[in-house]
């Protein structure tokens, strides 16, 4: 009591509502009034582990508002999980958005936009142009047509457990093209020889060298492996060079990677299913890595054997310059370096992407690219000023598994089987 008397003397209007006794100074920088919220604003409102209660006693505001709440039988709902993350805040909701960008572009086809043939002018007139080959189409045709999706990834990502939705998206043919690292091509051919297993950040290297183990963060890779693909890999080197000399075969790394793709005949790979269903892999770092160091080997025991990088740049890049307006092209970026610039860029080819979605731990601050916002891509032409390109923060190995089951795989979502 005395010291509520203090502070009452100290302080005579401290227990009062009006504020008309304050400093105008003090109550412009404490009280000052704020814009009124749009109706429509979205809120941060998180999944609630908690079973919803029964209908009768569920509060209106809650059922208004669209509650992210458990199964109405108890349990979880990790689809509602999953939806939640858009109204999570944070990183959560930046997940949130890549999915939402994600299915846009699953969504779009070419039926959506108008035919160009006319063009309206102020006063009603109208201005007709030659027909287009895409204006010839019927709605049909035009209802067939979809985003031209380009996924860029790090190796590391191959020698994870990504290697299993990276397959699952070329066995079902959902990416249209692929770009990655020696790394990311060697690994997966690697892991259909032996197995990659689980270690720990902390393991000392000079431990593991002694015996004979790699460390990719915590993952380990026997040195075995590595012997195992060179056994493999080189009696194929040897019958690249013979096609070469005897049929006039003119390598480049896309149909480097396919020949492999097609040899390892293993269900398990990324890169099986890449072949078989032609989709091109880009891999302009083919030589930083194993496939380097077996190339390098391989050219003291049976030298000659040439991979045009250059016939790969310009079949990389017409796969977007081809693509032209309004057809729209589609980004998918997991991590940095190599694979992210050289998707981004062949999109430079046709003044940029329509969608981009990038997924990385990496922050701009040092001006690497590849930890560059998707803001500076459009400063370069590489993504489209009028898209709405998103970038989560967030390791990879966590995010793409979760953001693939909301699109790619989600039941009677937004994508749908191409026709034959």
């Amino acid at each position: 009591t005395h010291t509520h008397t203090q502070v009452l003397h100290i302080y005579p209007h401290a227990m009062t509502s009006s504020h008309h006794d304050l400093p105008s100074s003090l109550e412009t920088a404490v009280l000052c009034e704020s814009v009124k919220m749009p109706d429509d604003a979205p809120f941060i409102r998180g999944y609630d582990f908690a079973p919803p209660a029964s209908s009768s006693s569920s509060s209106s505001s809650d059922a208004k508002n669209g509650a992210k709440t458990g199964k109405s039988g108890g349990g979880i709902c990790y689809e509602t999980l999953l939806d939640s993350l858009l109204t999570t805040g944070f990183q959560a909701t930046s997940l949130g958005m890549c999915i939402e960008e994600v299915n846009r572009m699953l969504r779009w086809r070419l039926s959506d936009e108008k035919r160009t043939t006319t063009e309206t002018k102020e006063g009603g007139e109208e201005n007709t142009f030659e027909p287009s080959r895409d204006d010839l189409l019927t709605d049909e045709e035009r209802s067939e047509i979809r985003t031209k999706i380009f996924c860029g990834f790090t190796s590391n990502l191959t020698s994870s457990g990504v290697r299993e939705t990276l397959c699952y998206l070329a066995k079902n043919k959902m990416i249209d093209v692929f770009c990655t690292t020696a790394g990311g091509i060697e690994e997966d051919f690697i892991k259909c020889l032996a197995k990659t297993y689980i270690g720990d950040f902390a393991l000392k290297g000079a431990d593991l060298r002694e015996k004979g183990l790699n460390r990719i963060g915590n993952l380990l890779v026997p040195n075995d492996n590595y012997c195992k693909f060179e056994d493999w890999l080189m009696p194929l080197l040897d019958k690249m060079l013979s096609e070469q000399n005897e049929k006039g075969t003119h390598w480049t790394p896309s149909s480097f990677i396919k020949r492999l793709g097609l040899e390892i005949n293993d269900e398990t790979s990324v890169f099986y299913w890449c072949a078989k269903n032609d989709i091109p892999v880009y891999c302009p770092a083919l030589t930083d890595g194993s496939i380097g160091d077996m190339l390098y080997f391989h050219s003291f025991k049976n030298p000659g054997l040439i991979i045009d990088l250059v016939k790969d740049i310009k079949n990389c890049n017409d796969e977007a310059f081809l693509v032209k307006q309004p057809r729209k092209t589609g980004l998918i970026i997991l991590g940095g370096g190599v694979a992210k610039h050289h998707m981004a860029n062949a999109n430079l080819m046709r003044n940029g992407a329509d969608f981009a979605v990038y997924m990385s731990t990496a922050t701009e601050h040092d001006g690497s690219d590849s930890g560059a916002r998707p803001d500076e891509a459009v400063s370069w032409g590489k993504i489209t000023l009028d898209a709405r390109p998103v970038k989560c923060y967030v390791d990879c190995t966590i995010g793409f598994p979760l953001l693939v089951s909301r699109t790619f795989a989600k039941p009677g979502g937004d994508w749908v089987p191409k026709k034959a």
